[in-house]
C-alpha cells in the first residue's frame, strides 16, 4: 500500500499516540469507507485528529467501551473499516463483546488500546493495563500487534487497514525511544525482525522495550557475548519459524516486555519452544500491579526491566546453557 512508502523519518519525531492519530487521518484520506469510534477519550488517544477531519465519519459513544464495540461491529458488518479506540486498560471491560461479537464472527474491527503498559505511570495500577496480550492473543482469528514505537504504530495501523480478521493494536503514551526509523526493514504484519544476529543468547523483545533490549546486547558485545536481538512487532501469529531458528543456533532465550509474563509475551513463546525446539529460557517482564510513579522509567527500573538487569539474567541463562 502507498501510505507504508512513507519515509519513517516523518514520524521519527512523534509520540506513539501522535502517530496513530497521523495514521487515522492518512487512512481517512486513501479510504472513504473508514470510521473511527472512540469511548470519549478521542483527545488523550488522539483519534480526534480524524474526528477534525471527518466528523462525519468520527462517533464517540462515551464513556461506554461494550457499547463502543458493538457499534464498531454494526458499522463493520455493513462493509466500513471500523477502528474502535480508547484506553487499552478499559477497553478489557469490552472483552466479553469483543469475543461475541468481534471474533466469534470473525469481523474484521480494529481495536486500538492506548496508554498500554508502563506508559501511564502517572496515574497507578488502575490504568496500567498488563494483561490485554495475555486476553487478547488467546482469541482465535484475533491478530495482535505491539509496535515498538512511533514510527512503528504509524506502519502498524496504515497496514492493519488491508486486514480481514480482528485485529488489537497496543500502543503507549508518550515516553518512548523512537529507533525503528533508523533500521532497515519493511513492516509485515506476522514477520519477526532480526535487529542483529547472534549465537550465544537470543533476546526476543515486542512493544516499547525494545531500546532497553537492544542496550543490554550493547552491554553483553562488550562483554565478548554474541547476542541475537529479535523484535516480535506481531504477538499473534507468532513468527514460529523465527522463534525455532535461533532457539536452535544459540540454545538460550531471554524475552523482554512490559506485560505481566503469565501469558504474555513470554508465554507465548515458551509454548512454541516447548513444541519445536526446547532450550532454557528466562521471561522478564511484570510480576504483579504496577504502580503510581513519576515516569515509566520509574516502572521498569522497579521490575528489573532494564538494561543492566536484561544482560544480568542472559549471562545467567548462558551459564546454564553451558553446564547443559
Amino acid at each position: 500500500m502507498s501510505l507504508l512508502l512513507r519515509k519513517k523519518s516523518e514520524v521519527s519525531e512523534l509520540t506513539p499516540r501522535d502517530a496513530l492519530g497521523k495514521a487515522l487521518v492518512d487512512l481517512g484520506e486513501a479510504y472513504p469507507d473508514i470510521i473511527v469510534v472512540t469511548a470519549d477519550v478521542g483527545e488523550a488517544t488522539r483519534a480526534r485528529y480524524f474526528g477534525d477531519r471527518f466528523p462525519d465519519r468520527y462517533i464517540n459513544v462515551g464513556i461506554a467501551e461494550q457499547d463502543m464495540i458493538g457499534v464498531a461491529t454494526g458499522l463493520a458488518l455493513t462493509g466500513f473499516r471500523v477502528y474502535a479506540v480508547a484506553f487499552a486498560m478499559f477497553l478489557m471491560r469490552a472483552w466479553e463483546q469483543v469475543r461475541n461479537s468481534v471474533v466469534r464472527m470473525n469481523v474484521p474491527v480494529k481495536i486500538v488500546g492506548t496508554h498500554a503498559g508502563f506508559s501511564d505511570a502517572y496515574d497507578g495500577a488502575s490504568h496500567q493495563c498488563l494483561e490485554d496480550i495475555a486476553l487478547m492473543r488467546v482469541l482465535p482469528n484475533m491478530t495482535v500487534i505491539v509496535p515498538a514505537d512511533a514510527p512503528e504504530v504509524y506502519q502498524a495501523v496504515i497496514a492493519s487497514a488491508e486486514l480481514k480478521t480482528p485485529c488489537y493494536i497496543r500502543i503507549g503514551r508518550d515516553y518512548v525511544q523512537n529507533i525503528t526509523h533508523q533500521l532497515d526493514y519493511e513492516f509485515e504484519i506476522g514477520k519477526a525482525v532480526v535487529i542483529q544476529d547472534g549465537s550465544d543468547v537470543a533476546i526476543f523483545t515486542t512493544g516499547m522495550t525494545l531500546p532497553i533490549a537492544k542496550e543490554a546486547c550493547d552491554i553483553l558485545r562488550e562483554r565478548g557475548y554474541y547476542p541475537a536481538l529479535v523484535h516480535f512487532h506481531t504477538v499473534s501469529p507468532l513468527d514460529v519459524h523465527t522463534i525455532e531458528k535461533y532457539a536452535r543456533k544459540t540454545g538460550a532465550i531471554v524475552t523482554v516486555e512490559e506485560h505481566l509474563v503469565r501469558g504474555g509475551f513470554g508465554s507465548a513463546v515458551a509454548e512454541v519452544v516447548v513444541q519445536t525446539y526446547s532450550v532454557p529460557m528466562i521471561m522478564i517482564g511484570a510480576h504483579s500491579f504496577g504502580r503510581s510513579a513519576r515516569s515509566p522509567r520509574e516502572l521498569y527500573d522497579y521490575f528489573g526491566i532494564t538494561p543492566e538487569d536484561i544482560a544480568a539474567r542472559a549471562e545467567e541463562l548462558v551459564r546454564v546453557r553451558k553446564r547443559r
